[in-house]
């Protein structure tokens, strides 16, 4: 998968964002003083070449009631402090670098013909810009449209394929009124996360961070004001993250001949310290590696004796913790049905699709953090199991209940499940992508997504590996779908289902082998135009 950004340019500020500065001098100016003079008209003026430096000093002198030998004074100051943000100019060389030529970068700001040549001689590596605008050459300034214009104009961008990075929120709103895709410039933290997402390549940066955390995706509990955050050794994270990406080699997992331990070694981590084992990561672990259907059979003979007074599968082999949760149900549900008994379990069938018509899913279950974790493992049991039967009893219902899902925030870890269910169920959630796509931070990887809890402290517990894995698959799901369209979809809903002996063979959202030629960013460029936000719609 190659790098094919979708922006092809890229226009950065001066001062305050590739250039700190210091309005504290040793003159009798004072720092707001000094700012007040740079913010009037008089300096406008000068810094469009309406007026030379002597003069602007004049000016400036009988507006402010001070002598213009004292603000030449604290401006020289001034321009002594000037320090390059070499952080972020590191990471545009980088962006250039790995853009292969393909990518262009100006600078545009607001300074006089004098402040430019001082400027330019200060240590930086000038090179990353491919041409440097001043108001003062121009004979414009920004926020005035003419300046953005004469830019446009000299460059040739297309301003639709371009970023602009200012510090000024004025700045930006006339950069977006034409087009250009605004960044407020509000740290180098954010704004360097904000580019290498706009720029690099989603899922190839992902797949990047898995590769290098190969063997190290731990999970990590959440800090709390009692409790610091640890690292959980634990299999389940471990088996989804195998199953959504189909590479061991990322993966560490102490495997089990029949029943699972949620802990690897069975030692449990902020909890009892001899864990019992469950059928929830049992069931897991039985469906993602395939075991011999006698031994499979027999631990499902085991999981029989756990069920409750109401027919409700229990979560632990062990009958002094009788706990039990909706989605552990779901699990074992999948694994009963993987190995044609899904018939067994008929009275843990109907409470899950009771769980599922009412809704009592909306604040988590007792194991699970949230409502997309229900969601989820519902489709992954539908589009793992090709039982006509049971697409026709739950399939349409989930179709409602993942579309009022659609935009109600997350981590992302809940995003990237709503965006899969969707897709599943026939919903494109371009609304939930477009939150996704931020949440990516710089070293490739996502945002920590909170999966399951502790039944009794309630701290939550998340895996960075998990994440990535299900965003990336999220993203070239969604991805592979957008090639079939035009680049302006439709704002319509089509509520028709598939038949669900027709779905029943639809295997779980994967990606699918791309057409030869058709850039896989290209194929989200809808997503990134932030002023054509598109509703979701049915694929």
């Amino acid at each position: 998968m190659t790098l094919a950004p979708q922006y092809s340019a890229v226009i950065f500020d001066l001062g305050d964002v590739l250039f700190g500065w210091s309005s504290d001098t040793k003159t009798s100016i004072s720092s707001q003083t000094l700012r007040s003079i740079l913010s009037s008209p008089i300096w406008f003026e000068y810094e469009r070449g309406v007026h030379s430096e002597d003069i602007c000093y004049e000016l400036i002198g009988k507006d402010f009631h001070v002598d213009p030998e004292e603000v030449r004074r604290a401006l020289q100051q001034a321009r002594d402090s000037l320090v390059a943000n070499h952080d972020l100019i590191h990471l545009i060389s980088d962006l250039k670098e790995q853009s292969k030529g393909r990518l262009r970068v100006y600078a545009m700001s607001n300074i006089s013909i004098p402040d430019w040549e001082v400027l330019r001689e200060k240590p930086a590596d000038w090179n990353i810009f491919d041409r440097v605008f001043t108001s003062g050459g121009a004979g414009e300034r920004k926020p005035n449209l003419g300046f953005y214009k004469h830019v446009i104009a000299e460059t040739g961008v297309d301003p639709y394929s371009t970023i602009f990075v200012d510090d000024k929120l004025d700045n930006i709103i006339s950069a977006r009124s034409i087009g250009l895709h605004g960044i407020v410039f509000e740290s180098t933290f954010t704004v360097k996360r904000a580019l290498r997402n706009l720029i690099g390549n989603p899922s190839s940066r992902g797949h990047s961070f898995l590769n290098c955390n190969s063997g190290k995706l731990v999970s990590m509990t959440e800090a709390t004001s009692k409790q610091d955050s640890v690292a959980l050794h634990e299999n389940f994270a471990q088996l989804l993250i195998l199953e959504a990406t189909n590479d061991r080699k990322l993966v560490n997992l102490v495997e089990h001949s029949r029943t699972w331990n949620f802990f690897q070694g069975g030692k449990g981590t902020l909890t009892t310290e001899k864990f019992p084992f469950d059928l929830d990561t049992t069931s897991l672990g039985l469906t993602v590696l395939k075991r011999d259907k006698e031994v499979a059979n027999s631990v499902m003979d085991e999981m029989l004796q756990y069920m409750d007074n109401d027919g409700i599968l229990q979560t632990y082999f062990d009958h002094r913790r009788p706990r039990f949760d909706p989605v552990v149900c779901v699990n074992v549900l999948a694994l009963f049905y993987t190995y044609g008994r899904g018939r067994e379990l008929q009275r843990t069938q109907n409470w899950v699709y009771e769980v599922l018509l009412n809704r009592a899913y909306l604040d988590g279950t007792r194991y699970y953090d949230t409502p997309e974790c229900f969601l989820y493992f519902l489709s992954r049991l539908l589009a793992n199991v090709g039982d006509s039967e049971l697409h026709a009893l739950f399939k349409h219902l989930l179709r409602e209940r993942i579309q009022e899902r659609i935009g109600a925030g997350g981590d992302s870890l809940a995003l990237a499940m709503r965006i899969l269910v969707c897709e599943f169920v026939g919903i494109r959630d371009e609304v939930d992508l477009r939150a996704l796509l931020p949440l990516q931070c710089e070293d490739g990887g996502w945002e920590i997504g909170w999966i399951y809890k502790y039944g009794s402290s309630g701290i939550r517990i998340g895996n960075r590996g998990l994440s990535t894995a299900l965003a990336i698959k999220a993203i070239d799901t969604i991805g592979q779908r957008s090639m079939n369209m035009t680049p302006t979809p439709a704002n319509t809903l089509n509520t028709q289902l598939p038949s669900p002996t027709k779905d029943a063979q639809t295997p779980h959202p994967s990606p699918k082998r791309r057409q030869r030629g058709v850039s896989f960013r290209a194929s989200l460029q809808w997503l990134w135009t932030g002023s054509k936000a598109r509703n979701s719609i049915a694929i």
